[in-house]
C-alpha cells in the first residue's frame, strides 16, 4: 500500500505520530521568554536564531530588551520577531499566538473564532482577525509552485441555500435558476499524493479545468472523477477517471484523496462554522493541513522584503 509523508495509508493520518508534531500542552507549559526564543529559532533559522533586520538584511543589532525589540546597528530601524510579517503590530504575547496556531492545526474540521475567544479569553474580533491571519499564511505558503506526480482532482458547491416555503403549496423547484440565490460557488481541489493541496473558489466546476492546466506540472498523472468537462484534461495530461457509480477506486484510478478533503470541508461548514460561503468561503477551504503546517504556514509572508521570515529549514 501506497505510502504518504512516511505512515501507512491503512491508518489515518490524524492517528499517526506524524499527526502530533504539534501539542498545545507544550505550547502552554512555555514561559514567556522560552515561546519568544521558540519563535526567534523559527523566524531566524537560517542564521540559527541571531535576528537581522527586516529592512536592511543587517545581521547585528541591539537588543531592547525594556521593549523586547532590536534595533539595527546598519539602519537604525527598531524591529521584533514578528515585523515584517503576517502578525506584524500583534498586541497578544507571543506564547497566545502560538497556543492560538497550535488549537487551530490541530482541528481537523475547522476551528470557530467564537470558540478560540473563549480558550485565549480574548474578544470575538481579535480572534477573528487572528485565525484569519493564520489562515492567510497557509495560502501564501502552500501556493509554492505547480504539482506534480499524481494529483487528484475535483469540485464541489458551497453555499446558496435558500430556504423553502413553510407551505408546500409555496414551495419553488430550487433546481431551477430563477429561484436560486446566485450565491452558490463550486470549490476546486488539487491534491498532489504524499505532497500539497491547492483549492481555487469558483461559479462553476468546469472553470477547474484552466486551474488544473496552469497548476500542475505536465506529464503528471491526474485522477478525476467522470464528470465532462474534465475530458479536456487529457490534452495536457495522461488522465485515470473513476465512475463512482461503479467504484470508488478501480484500475488504479481514485479521487478519495479529493473527496475526503470535501467531507472535512463540510464538516467544518455543518458542524464548526455553520456559514463559510460568499466572500470568505477562499478563506476556509484551506483546512485540509498536517501539523507540520506550523513551519510551512508561516514559511512565506508577503510583507517581508527578500527575506522568509519563520522560513523552518
Amino acid at each position: 500500500m501506497y505510502n504518504i509523508i512516511g505512515y501507512d495509508m491503512s491508518q489515518h493520518f490524524l492517528l499517526s505520530p506524524a499527526a502530533k508534531t504539534l501539542s498545545l500542552v507544550k505550547v502552554m507549559r512555555m514561559s514567556h521568554d522560552e515561546a519568544r526564543d521558540a519563535v526567534r529559532n523559527i523566524r531566524f533559522a537560517d542564521t540559527d536564531g541571531a535576528p537581522y533586520c527586516p529592512e536592511c538584511g543587517c545581521c547585528e543589532a541591539y537588543d531592547l530588551r525594556t521593549r523586547q525589540v532590536y534595533k539595527c546597528k546598519g539602519c537604525a530601524k527598531q524591529y521584533s520577531l514578528t515585523s515584517g510579517t503576517i502578525f506584524a503590530s500583534r498586541k497578544l504575547a507571543i506564547r497566545d499566538i502560538l497556543a492560538a496556531i497550535a488549537i487551530f492545526i490541530n482541528g481537523a474540521k475547522g476551528y470557530s473564532a467564537l470558540q478560540l475567544s473563549r480558550d485565549l479569553s480574548v474578544d470575538y474580533k481579535t480572534a477573528f482577525v487572528l485565525l484569519h491571519k493564520v489562515r492567510e499564511s497557509i495560502e501564501i505558503a502552500r501556493n509554492e509552485g505547480a504539482l506534480s506526480g499524481s494529483v487528484e482532482v475535483d469540485g464541489a458547491y458551497f453555499g446558496g441555500y435558500v430556504k423553502p416555503a413553510n407551505e408546500k403549496k409555496d414551495r419553488k423547484d430550487r433546481r431551477k435558476k430563477i429561484h436560486q440565490s446566485g450565491k452558490r460557488q463550486s470549490v476546486i481541489v488539487m491534491r498532489e499524493r504524499g505532497g500539497r493541496t491547492i483549492t481555487y473558489v469558483t461559479a462553476t466546476e468546469a472553470e477547474g479545468v484552466a486551474l488544473v492546466a496552469a497548476n500542475v506540472q505536465h506529464g503528471s498523472t491526474v485522477h478525476a472523477d467522470e464528470a465532462s468537462h474534465w475530458d479536456k484534461l487529457a490534452a495536457y495530461f495522461p488522465i485515470k477517471r473513476i465512475n463512482h457509480q461503479i467504484a470508488y477506486s478501480k484500475n488504479g484510478a481514485c479521487t478519495n484523496q479529493a473527496e475526503s478533503f470535501f467531507s472535512r470541508l463540510r464538516r467544518a461548514e455543518v458542524g464548526t462554522h455553520h456559514h463559510i460561503a460568499g466572500k470568505y468561503l477562499g478563506a476556509y477551504d484551506n483546512r485540509s493541513r498536517p501539523t507540520s503546517a506550523l513551519g510551512r504556514g508561516l514559511a512565506t509572508q508577503a510583507k517581508a522584503k527578500g527575506h522568509d521570515p519563520f522560513r523552518q529549514s
